[in-house]
């Protein structure tokens, strides 16, 4: 049993440099005997073992942050869970969310792994999640992790950190920011599958001929007919799900590709990536 006396003093300044609970610092300054880094060593011991009871529970929860570079050539999409809605409208935990992103932001590194393994003032990303998840209750993540570089990258989050989208422009000229955020609510709104007809993966394209074809067999149309109304289902499909080719929500008269053009000559989209909260 501990003879040091712990002062308020000494639990407010583990509280202050930990954010954990007072009466979970007070333990951990009892069990230390009032030695600040076995205290904190505690505590994210204590945090681990939160961690690990809770590897079952969903985590679908959470903030989408998507941030870019200042000179706009890089940009970043971080999903942190949670289990709670509550928590998830937690200014702290959104604040450290950012940090998250802040950091991805800043350092570039090449995968989740990677982005776990950077430290924010000092200590680990990996290890801070421990420490969140003993501090709070939940079981926290940072369960995704994307990047996008190009001339202009636009970032834009939706629906209260629900959603976040990165949008690659190949020119950063007047008018890209406003261009590109156009486009990036697009891409929230409507979830195209690729940028264009040469992007959509053949396995996609296999798919959707096969069911054109059973719907129109299912029409009693001739055996002759199908293959060509089909690729007109195919072509109805590219017009709807690729991003070029879509109608523009703004302006219904243009596509992507003809309002893009319509800011600056040449102006398209090079890569866009979409992360959607628990999807």
């Amino acid at each position: 049993m501990s003879t040091v006396q712990i002062s308020a003093s000494d639990v407010n300044k583990l509280r202050q440099q930990t954010g954990a609970g007072m009466m979970d610092c007070k333990k951990a300054l009892i069990e230390a005997n009032g030695d600040f880094e076995a205290a904190i060593d505690y505590l994210r011991k204590k945090g681990a073992k939160v961690a690990a009871s809770r590897q079952d529970r969903d985590s679908n929860e959470g903030v989408v942050i998507a941030k870019t570079t200042s000179d706009g050539k890089k940009g970043v999409i971080i999903e942190l869970n949670c289990e709670t809605d509550f928590v998830a409208k937690n200014a702290d935990f959104i604040a450290f969310g950012e940090s998250v992103a802040d950091v991805a932001v800043s350092q570039a590194p090449t995968s989740l792994e990677a982005l776990k393994l950077l430290e924010i003032n000092g200590v680990k990303i990996a290890d801070l999640l421990l420490d969140q998840t003993g501090k709070i209750g939940e079981k926290i993540d940072v369960s995704k992790y994307e990047t996008v570089e190009a001339e202009k990258v636009v970032a834009y989050i939706h629906g209260n950190y629900r959603l976040g989208v990165l949008v690659g422009l190949t020119q950063a000229v007047d008018g890209a920011d406003d261009a590109g955020k156009d486009v990036a609510m697009q891409i929230a709104a409507m979830n195209p599958v690729a940028i264009d007809k040469a992007d959509v993966d053949a396995r996609t394209i296999e798919r959707e001929l096969e069911i054109a074809k059973e719907q129109i067999r299912a029409e009693g149309k001739p055996e002759e007919m199908v293959e060509k109304i089909a690729q007109g289902k195919l072509n109805k499909f590219y017009k709807e799900s690729t991003l070029l080719n879509q109608e523009f929500v703004k302006d219904s008269s243009k596509n992507i590709a003809q309002f893009l053009d319509s800011v600056s000559k040449g102006l398209t989209v090079t890569v866009f990536k979409r992360v959607q909260l628990g999807a």
